[in-house]
């Protein structure tokens, strides 16, 4: 790696070691080495480089109680690999340890030295062979780390399998082939805070994530994922300053204040939270539902009496947590005594030590005593202590240091138990103990799969990933003023299953007067019957809420746009169902339909009333002498006209559309028909009265007529059938009148059938007319042609009003003109032809005699 100079003479060959790390480790021989980096100090300090010297190696400080916990973990786990007779028998595992200081120029200076070894001097043979100083490399705790160390390893393909780097960058295959880890990637951790967002319904969120590789990624994850779900939206999007910045805090926290959103999810680590947490208790803002990143979800310096005010109710993710048999006996061995002071293991527990029991080794630093410090003995009872080194309920980052440890040593037994001639690498061979390289072990690694003795399997996907796992945990206030941090649930993935969400609501602790979930909405549900529309310049979650226009419904509360119902259907007065349209035709069940039905009835009774009469006074004069048997038709006719009003009555059907037309058409051609004949007899026997009339009689005896009203009245059927046959009335769902209703009616198929039906009817009704007008003033007594001309003159009347009123009328309407124009019509020529005769009849007996009839007839001028 770039760490020797290497030089040659007559009689060897070697290198000198270019420089050394001043590092704090922990170091164990074995047949295999395996590397680790820990952050056993917070703080580094590199002094200034003049390069006039020397340049000096930098000084850690701030002891990391947790991060020597992590480191001792690993120590635990190959102690106990080495004592498991199952787990690469016969070989000894051994370890170097070195501490990153939570700095990147530190934590690299422990890679290159885990890499390349710290070796004095190399006698360099003739084959230059060897193993490794390292075969594989357990962390860093740090993605920002993590990404610098393994993007220089996965050069050399050496393994590394971190515990607590979470950047989802981190899984890119190509950027870094050999890195693995066992905690779950940032973006499975983005989709299970989206998951919780989800299930209570907030779709309105703030974001603060920290500067680094760690909160940027994490906050393009949540950017992409809440685009791509469309289930809700970031009110806003805060980078956390590095170090105490009182003016960008004082900023970012005004802008949470002002926000709707009262879910706030932070990116960050606890150093970042916090500086945060001063200014949100400077400006007492309360009321806001916190969700924590693993980095801080567990953070006892977070849970104070004085934040948890704020932070009380907090919904965190949380590595999983797991139990190691066995680890806390082997803490509690750790003692100063047991190790030579010289050595750099020696070196940490004495600065653990002194950490622990607030004392000083001798010889204690200047002015020490004198101030009452401490001498330490080495002989202080860790166990009675009571320290957080001892406290192992909540073992999460140490778990996964466990499995990251298990994961390369299942896969360096896979590697030694290969069968020569069935092995994965070129030829089918196997490697062996001294000559194994550290990218022939990442072909094993991404193959491992076994489970933990707590229950978890452990395996890597084509990224590096392990299969993922979060518990969910709850910052529970209690009403003695402590505090604790409970599982709630968990999220996880499953090959079979995929990602699984559970909650315990009934364990989480809310910090609001309801002790409910709190509302996270930019804009509130639209209700049924209204659709969304985005405020221009908002985030797509801010919306208002338009009402869906007539004819269409929406019954979802997210939709966009409103869904037309269906041709026979229409929306509901509240827009959220459809309803089927009303039906709307001239029906026997409304009082328009009622009145007309019961005219058309009492036409028809009248017509048979008078034809009884006629019947029984039908040898009487004044029925003989108008043609009885004219009259009779006539009288069937006008009771035909009255009936066939009743078609247009009632639920448009194919038959009634076919026949109301045909029967209305041939019934009035009948009766004008029978008029015409009427009228013609007339003027034929008074033409016949005349001196050499009479051979204009013969032409006009019963069976001329009754030929005559024969023949006029096929013609008209003719014109029906051929208007039935090539352009059929067909009943019709009319929805242009009334776009909420439908109107049943029949259209005539054929506008010149009609208008030639109707044609052929005025024909002869204007052609009855002339004649009677022209024999109006013939001389009798009793002169039939009077009434067939005022009828005539009715029926003409009533006809030429009828042609515009129907046009202009729609739907039931025209239905109802046509009626009336049938029963006005209809009614016109009984009372008008036959009114008088009735009432000399029934009345007027006396005048209803022959003498009566022929005694006063004057010719006038």
């Amino acid at each position: 790696m770039l760490l020797y100079s290497c030089f040659s003479s007559t009689t060897s060959s070697s290198c000198r070691l270019q420089g050394r790390f001043d590092l704090n480790g922990m170091h164990k021989a074995g047949d295999v080495v395996l590397g680790g980096l820990f952050e056993i100090h917070f703080f580094s300090a590199f002094p200034d480089q003049s390069f006039t010297s020397e340049p000096q190696q930098p000084t850690c400080h701030g002891f990391d109680v947790i991060g020597f916990r992590q480191a001792q973990t690993m120590a635990f786990a190959i102690e106990e690999i080495n004592r498991n007779t199952n787990l690469l028998h016969n070989v000894t595992l051994g370890y170097s340890l070195y501490d990153n200081c939570n700095k990147l120029g530190v934590g690299f200076r422990g890679a290159l030295t885990l890499a390349s070894g710290q070796e004095e001097q190399i006698i360099l043979d003739e084959t230059c062979a060897g193993s490794p100083p390292v075969l594989g490399i357990v962390g860093d705790s740090s993605s920002t780390r993590s990404i610098a160390i393994s993007a220089v390893l996965g050069l050399y393909r050496v393994p590394m399998v971190s515990y607590f780097s979470t950047c989802s960058c981190l899984s890119n295959r190509q950027k870094f082939p050999s890195f693995f880890r066992t905690i779950p990637s940032d973006a499975f951790q983005v989709r299970a805070m989206i998951q919780i967002l989800n299930h209570f319904g907030w779709t309105w969120a703030g974001l603060l994530v920290s500067g680094d590789d760690y909160g940027l990624h994490a906050a393009r994850s949540f950017q992409s994922d809440l685009s791509l779900s469309g289930e809700g939206c970031l009110a806003y999007l805060e980078v956390l300053p590095w170090g105490n910045d009182p003016a960008e805090l004082r900023r970012i926290v005004d802008v949470m204040k002002k926000s709707t959103a009262h879910v706030v999810i932070v990116f960050a680590h606890e150093g970042h939270m916090i500086n945060l947490m001063k200014e949100v208790v400077r400006q007492n803002v309360t009321g806001l539902q916190w969700m924590a990143s693993e980095a801080w979800t567990a953070a006892p310096v977070l849970q104070t009496p004085q934040l948890m005010p704020y932070l009380g109710g907090t919904l965190g993710i949380a590595i999983r947590r797991g139990e190691i048999p066995g680890l806390r006996k082997f803490l509690l061995q750790i003692h100063p005594n047991l190790h030579n002071h010289s050595n750099s293991y020696g070196n940490n527990m004495v600065r653990f030590w002194e950490h622990t029991f607030q004392c000083r080794f001798p010889p204690p630093p200047a002015g020490w005593v004198e101030s009452g410090g401490a001498i330490c003995t080495g002989e202080e009872d860790l166990e009675s202590e009571g320290t957080e080194f001892l406290d192992l309920s909540n073992l999460r980052a140490e778990y996964n240091v466990y499995k990251a440890v298990y994961a390369l040593a299942y896969a360096l037994d896979d590697m030694l138990q290969c069968t020569p001639g069935r092995g994965p690498f070129s030829g089918n061979s196997c490697t062996t103990l001294q000559t194994m390289e550290p990218w022939q072990l990442v072909y094993y690694l991404e193959m491992v799969n076994f489970t933990t003795s707590f229950g978890d399997q452990v395996s890597f996907d084509e990224n590096g990933d392990a299969l993922p796992i979060y518990d969910i945990m709850n910052w529970l206030w209690l009403p003695d003023g402590r505090t604790k941090v409970q599982n709630v649930g968990e999220v996880k993935r499953s090959a079979s299953k995929g990602e699984e969400l559970t909650l315990f609501e009934d364990k989480i602790f809310w910090s609001f007067q309801s002790k409910k979930p709190p509302r996270s909405v930019c804009s509130e549900s639209c209700p049924p019957g209204t659709r969304m529309v985005r405020m221009k310049g908002k985030p797509e979650c801010c919306f208002d809420c338009i009402p869906c226009s007539e004819g269409k419904i929406s019954n979802n509360t997210n939709s966009m746009e409103c869904t037309s119902c269906p041709e026979d259907f229409w929306s509901s007065p509240q827009r959220d169902h459809c309803v089927p349209k009303k039906t709307e035709f001239l029906s026997y069940h409304e009082p328009l339909g009622i009145c007309l039905t019961a005219t058309s009835l009492l036409g028809t009774l009248i017509c048979a009333a008078v034809l009884g009469i006629f019947i029984y006074y039908r040898k009487t004069p004044i029925v003989r002498a108008n043609n009885s048997e004219l009259s009779f038709q006539l009288l069937l006719s006008l009771k035909l006209c009255f009936l066939c009003s009743l078609l247009f009555i009632g639920r448009p059907r194919l038959w009634t559309c076919q026949m109301r037309h045909a029967a209305f058409g041939i019934s009035f051609v009948l009766c004008v028909s029978c008029i015409l004949v009427k009228t013609m007899v007339v003027l034929a026997v008074f033409k016949a009265s005349k001196p050499g009339g009479g051979a204009s009689l013969k032409w006009f005896g019963a069976v001329q007529q009754r030929g005559t009203v024969l023949l006029l009245t096929c013609i008209q059927a003719a014109i029906c059938v051929v208007w039935i046959v090539s352009a059929s009335p067909l009943p019709h769902k009319n929805s242009q009148y009334h776009s909420d209703k439908i109107v049943y009616e029949c259209v005539v198929g054929s506008t010149v059938g009609f208008a030639v039906l109707l044609g052929y009817i005025g024909l002869l009704a204007i052609l009855s007319f002339l004649l009677a007008f022209l024999a109006r003033n013939l001389p009798d007594n009793f002169n039939e042609a009077k009434l067939i001309t005022f009828s005539m003159l009715i029926f003409c009347a009533v006809w030429v009003a009828f042609v515009p009123a129907y046009i202009s009328s729609p739907g039931k309407h025209a239905d109802a003109v046509e009626v009336f124009a049938i029963l006005a019509s209809s009614f016109g020529l009984l009372v008008a032809l036959f009114g008088p005769k009735c009432y000399i009849i029934l009345l007027r007996p006396e005048r209803n005699t022959k003498k009566a009839i022929m005694g006063r007839g004057v010719v006038k001028s």
